[in-house]
């Protein structure tokens, strides 16, 4: 029998597990197939806010009971929210699998969302959104998705600007959580020391008899706007960002993109970093990495340099975006791919991360990829494959280049347009 078993409740959730028998943890996640590109403008922010606000009080437990519960046996309990999905998690030894369960099947059913803990939690949001403002190396990779896919609510921040988490109501969080979090964007996924009998039994106890579904009417993919942006601020460093579109998370073309990105910035061996900081010491951090979603993608290099610097380090970045498609060598390829497998396999031994595995492929591919044929992916790239990929992705007009602290027009190539 396989280790991932799939079941639907009655209320329609589907609940996929799998067994690791030799595993002494379990986790266990709901998934929101809703995120800050399905909110309005008025409304930014109110995902991010909801899940503060889950963790605030239910009919049985108070705010302070939640978190005595879960941390008296060693536990974690958890949330987080992405522009696509939001996901409410727990991670405890198998025997407090019952415990989990409770408490996570509370705190997203019988929320109260009373109105003194939601004007408390609405300072705490709000300091929030102030820590990212104030944290220049976050606050870059906000102003570029907002650049980067400009008009559409997939550039929109994930926490909202501040004006929206001072003016949303009660009625407002009440009518949104109803509307997008029910059975039909609702499903869970669980691994670890468990059996999938036990957990959809457990499971069925409490949203087998939820209600509700959410009509959402098809958006058109979000398309990407080549250009430059400029962000005046009295800091210590210019925060650059510099990307380009991909295909989304579910393309074929996929594995190309993810071997594209370990070699030009994903570790201390790649190109960005041994030209950046190692050669020339012009920056302490430089990377790059992927921002793949349903419809669309992109592949992002940052870099934190002085002013005095940062005109060196754009033209570092865009010269090797330039020369790659025809320098990019089989022993570079080789070495990303074994990268790539042993970061992957090494990742999948914790039960955490294998749930989040099992969420990622329902979210985007609607089934289970197994193991071997991501392998088999990642090792069918070919040379040729990944230069056509990078001469057709790394093209100059594909870019949009943001930047952040004191700069000005001499900061950036004549040929980037700012707008």
């Amino acid at each position: 029998m396989s280790r991932i078993q799939k079941t639907e409740l009655r209320s329609g959730i589907s609940v996929i597990t799998e067994e690791m028998p030799d595993v002494e943890s379990s986790s266990i996640g709901v998934w929101v197939n809703t995120g800050s590109r399905n909110e309005s403008s008025k409304l930014n922010g109110i995902s991010h806010f909801i899940e503060h606000l889950l963790f605030k009080g239910t009919e049985k437990r108070t705010a302070l009971d939640i978190s005595r519960e879960i941390e008296s046996v060693g536990g974690v309990l958890n949330a987080f929210t992405s522009r696509e999905y939001t996901c409410f998690y727990v991670k405890v030894l198998n025997k407090d699998l019952p415990l989990a369960i409770d408490l996570l099947s509370d705190i997203f059913i019988n929320s109260r969302f009373d109105k003194k803990e939601m004007d408390k939690e609405r300072l705490v949001v709000l300091q929030e959104i102030k820590m990212v403002e104030d944290t220049p190396d976050d606050l870059i990779h906000d102003l570029f998705a907002e650049r980067f896919w400009k008009d559409h609510p997939l550039g929109a921040s994930i926490l909202g600007p501040s004006s929206n988490i001072k003016s949303i109501s009660r009625a407002e969080i009440l009518g949104y959580f109803k509307k997008h979090y029910n059975p039909s964007t609702v499903f869970i996924t669980a691994a670890g020391g468990i059996r999938h009998r036990k957990v959809a039994r457990l499971l069925e106890a409490t949203f087998g008899s939820l209600k509700g579904a959410t009509k959402r009417e098809a958006e058109p993919a979000p398309s990407s706007s080549p250009g430059a942006r400029l962000f005046k601020k009295d800091l210590e460093q210019v925060h650059i960002c510099l990307g380009v579109p991909t295909p989304p998370q579910p393309h074929p073309d996929r594995y190309k993109v993810y071997l594209l990105n370990t070699i030009l910035g994903g570790g201390m061996s790649s190109r960005l970093f041994q030209e950046i900081r190692e050669k020339r010491g012009l920056a302490y951090s430089v990377y790059t990495y992927l921002s793949l979603c349903r419809d669309a993608g992109s592949l992002i290099a940052y870099a934190g340099t002085s002013k005095e610097s940062s005109r060196d380090v754009i033209d570092l970045i865009l010269s090797e975006f330039k020369k790659f498609p025809k320098t990019v060598a089989a022993a570079e390829l080789k070495n990303a791919k074994e990268q790539l497998k042993g970061g992957m396999l090494l990742g999948l031994e914790t039960s955490d991360n294998r749930m989040t595995k099992l969420a990622r492929d329902e979210i985007f591919f609607g089934k289970v990829v197994p193991v071997k044929d991501i392998v088999k992916g990642i090792d069918g790239v070919k040379l040729s494959d990944i230069r056509g990929a990078a001469s057709d992705l790394l093209a100059e007009e594909n870019i949009t280049l943001v930047a952040m602290g004191k700069v000005s027009a001499k900061t950036i190539p004549s040929w980037l347009k700012l707008n």
